[in-house]
């Protein structure tokens, strides 16, 4: 893995107000050339509708773009960036004590029976989607199928956040059945995001079990805002939470492009902001260790962050419609875009723009002879 860099030393970390500079070394024409094409909102090879874009480069804001009806003050839905700010609670519960190790066996009160196998899985297992429970992560119904009333089924992921799991989405996930030993095999599930979320909310609430669900969300709302939110300056963050008062660490979170930026900012320096050690050592780096591939990807998964393969140590928080904080270790650097990617399309358009802006970023600027520097 590349080194993470420090905040330059001259330049401030945003926690009021953003520092705006210049980009530094990089093909400026290409860059706009890619923006005005991304942000066209023709399509542009699959990408679909560009609402926002940030780029950070060296601690500064040096490129900025949005789309229609969208502005720096626009807050937008996170979709399953959420994951990796869920990972982002579970590491500062850790630096703060209340968590010991994600090697423990995770406490789900639905495996609280020592011969059920699930009590087997660890907090570790969540983290890197290695659960072994049964799970199905499709974004579409099953139009091949249908109940009583000719209704095509909803997949799990979308009966938990819009059907019958949506009012205690943890206890729908952790409900599921074991259909592999824990650890041993990948696969991407949203439940799993949130069984994590509700042990972040107990955590947050001292284990607390006679609160009520308005309670619970309440008091799970403040400490994400006192221990993350707070520190990075963001305060547009608005999380979602079911009935039972869990945040929807799958899935919702609202918040500008500028502050999903900040927390992309917070990885890049390693979870230390502004002289403050958030995150615990070598919690970033777990995030971007592969440990697994996607199915029919080139990309790589993490702790609840994926690998996005190029040269300079990329790593992405990633969600659904093409929603992307990119962490690119190598060129000091964090993009943001915002968008509704059609999911029939796939990533294909979303990595190659992602691609694009970075080689830009690669790019030294030419000189004026035209040479090249």
């Amino acid at each position: 893995m590349l080194p993470l860099p420090g905040q330059p030393e001259g330049v401030p970390f945003p926690v009021n107000e953003w520092p705006i500079g210049d980009p530094v070394d990089v093909d400026v024409d290409r860059l706009n050339r890619e923006l005005d094409r991304a942000f066209a909102n023709d399509d542009h090879d699959g990408l679909g509708l560009s609402l926002a874009f940030v780029a950070v480069q060296g601690g500064r804001i040096v490129a900025e773009r949005y789309g229609p009806e969208t502005d720096v003050d626009t807050t937008l839905i996170s979709w399953s960036m959420a994951k990796s700010v869920t990972q982002a609670l579970l590491g500062i519960q850790i630096n703060q004590g209340l968590l010991a190790s994600t090697d423990l066996p995770a406490p789900v009160p639905e495996w609280s029976d020592s011969d059920d196998a699930r009590a087997a899985i660890t907090i570790d297992d969540l983290l890197k989607m290695r659960s072994g429970l049964a799970w199905t992560e499709e974004y579409v119904t099953n139009e091949d199928a249908g109940d009583d009333d000719g209704d095509p089924p909803l997949s799990d992921v979308l009966e938990m956040l819009f059907g019958r799991g949506q009012a205690d989405m943890a206890h729908f996930a952790a409900d599921m059945p074991a259909a592999h030993p824990p650890g041993e095999e990948f696969l991407y599930s949203s439940g799993t995001s949130n069984i994590l979320a509700r042990l972040v909310g107990d955590l947050a609430c001292g284990g607390d079990q006679t609160l009520t669900g308005a309670e619970r969300a309440e008091r799970t709302r403040d400490f994400m805002s006192e221990v993350l939110f707070d520190p990075l300056g963001v305060r547009s963050a608005a999380p979602r939470f079911d009935d039972a008062g869990t945040f929807t660490g799958s899935s919702f979170l609202y918040a500008t492009a500028r502050d999903f930026a900040r927390f992309g900012l917070l990885y890049l320096r390693d979870g230390v902001w502004d002289g403050t050690r958030l995150l615990p050592e070598g919690w970033v780096d777990a995030a971007r260790t592969p440990h697994a591939q996607g199915e029919d990807s080139l990309e790589m998964y993490g702790d609840h962050w994926w690998i996005y393969p190029c040269e300079w140590g990329s790593f992405r928080a990633s969600g659904y419609e093409g929603q992307a904080i990119v962490v690119v270790p190598g060129l000091d650097l964090v993009l943001v875009r915002l968008g509704k990617t059609p999911y029939e399309n796939g990533n294909d358009g979303l990595l190659l723009h992602l691609a694009e802006v970075i080689s830009a970023f690669a790019e030294p600027r030419p000189d004026e002879s035209g040479l090249g520097a």
